[in-house]
């Protein structure tokens, strides 16, 4: 017998949506679900406990729905995140990236992680009630190791399709920088400590904590399901590929490298998005130090042309060819040394004038804004030379594919 559990935040149609789970859309236009079945259905979240068919007929104070526990769960929790991420937007003049935890909720980096379990198939399952002690007790030990940072929302036991299985909703979160608490996976199992695969390379798609976090999880689920006396399939088959038939691999290949394709533009948004920001910041600093470097360039120029030609009037004074007394000469440099410390004092004063009309609001703005102009069209340049490579490349590797698919239904 096998004993399945499988993750995921997303499809076609964006997160998922937890109303199939509680049973909280009308069943009738549904013909894969039995209607009478789905009265033995057991329904928990964390704001009401343990619920049953008929328990979700009654009006809860909290939420009654999982849509609606979930929306309540990250507005007490990440709204905080939420408010002041949107302040640092706006300071950043950037208010179009603000959000609300609703966003957040429903975004596909953000939102809750599913996972399904089961126990065998439509031939050959466990009954129901083995079913749910053996993932309840996972789940209690989850909680008791890395609840700090792993909770769990909400989760069915479906008795109403082919083979018992349920649907459970958790999310990752930690703190950021700032002290805010806020949804994300991977320094969650960090600060769990769970390790890369390989440390030794940069993490990625195939070296992540999460593939560490799910084998550990996959051992414990296996070791509470033995304690139970099931006889189960070692072996893991990540989607059961040798099952499928050639044709289906293939298109099964496919998808997983757009959904590789997706991830990449997602994480190249969010870097655009990081370089904006960084832009915005940069053109800021960027003329702060403009302005001291050409105040203390202008000071410099016209100070030493201005000494310069003091220092010749002296020099002319001086001079053995000068017919005037010592007296009268060593009153004239005095009168000189006297014209050298107005010209410092004044230019001083012209410096201050000079640097504070460039840091008036409006003349930074001003000034600011052609430095973001000119930065933003050269990384823009960059970016759109790199995009044509890249396109490039991924049609030459989609050639490559038609021509391996090809070859392979020629076989």
């Amino acid at each position: 017998m096998k004993l399945t559990r499988h993750n995921g935040r997303a499809g076609k149609n964006g997160a998922y949506n937890p109303k199939h789970n509680d049973r909280s859309f009308n069943i009738n236009n549904s013909e894969h679900i039995n209607k009478e079945r789905a009265k033995g259905n057991i329904y928990w979240d964390c704001f009401n406990g343990y619920r049953t068919f008929y328990d979700k007929e009654k009006e809860c104070e909290l939420a009654n729905t999982f849509e609606e526990v979930e929306e309540l769960y990250y507005s007490n929790h990440y709204r905080e995140f939420i408010e002041g991420q949107n302040i640092r937007n706006i300071k950043n003049r950037h208010p179009e990236r603000n959000r609300t935890t609703s966003d957040i909720l429903k975004h596909k980096k953000t939102c809750p992680e599913e996972t399904i379990y089961q126990i065998g198939n439509l031939d050959n399952h466990v009954s129901p009630d083995i079913l749910l002690q053996v993932v309840t007790d996972f789940m209690v030990e989850i909680t008791e190791r890395f609840g700090t940072h792993v909770h769990i929302l909400d989760w069915a036991l479906h008795l109403d399709e082919s083979t018992p299985h349920i649907h459970e909703h958790h999310v990752f979160d930690c703190e950021n920088k700032y002290g805010e608490l806020f949804p994300q996976q991977e320094k969650a199992l960090e600060q769990l400590g769970f390790d890369l695969p390989n440390p030794e390379k940069p993490a990625g798609r195939n070296n992540n904590r999460k593939m560490v976090f799910d084998s550990a999880c996959r051992v414990l689920l296996f070791d509470i399901a033995k304690n139970y006396g099931l006889q189960l399939e070692e072996e893991p088959e990540y989607g059961g590929r040798k099952y499928l038939e050639k044709q289906d691999f293939i298109l099964a290949k496919q998808k997983e490298q757009l959904k590789l394709q997706e991830e990449k533009l997602d994480e190249l948004t969010m870097k655009i998005e990081d370089i904006e920001t960084l832009i915005d910041e940069v053109s800021d600093i960027t003329y702060d130090k403009a302005v001291e470097i050409v105040t203390a360039t202008v000071k410099k120029e016209t100070y030493l042309e201005d000494i310069r030609l003091v220092e010749e009037s002296k020099n002319w004074v001086l001079s053995p060819e000068r017919k005037a007394s010592k007296k009268e000469r060593e009153y004239a440099v005095k009168r000189l040394d006297g014209v050298i410390a107005k010209i410092k004092n004044a230019m001083q004063n012209t410096v201050q004038k000079i640097q504070g009309k460039l840091l008036q609001p409006d003349v930074k703005k001003a000034g600011t804004e052609q430095m973001k102009t000119k930065a933003r069209a050269s990384v823009l340049s960059k970016l759109s030379k790199a995009k044509v490579t890249a396109d490039q490349k991924n049609q030459e590797r989609i050639s490559q594919t038609k021509i391996h698919a090809f070859k392979e239904n020629s076989l």
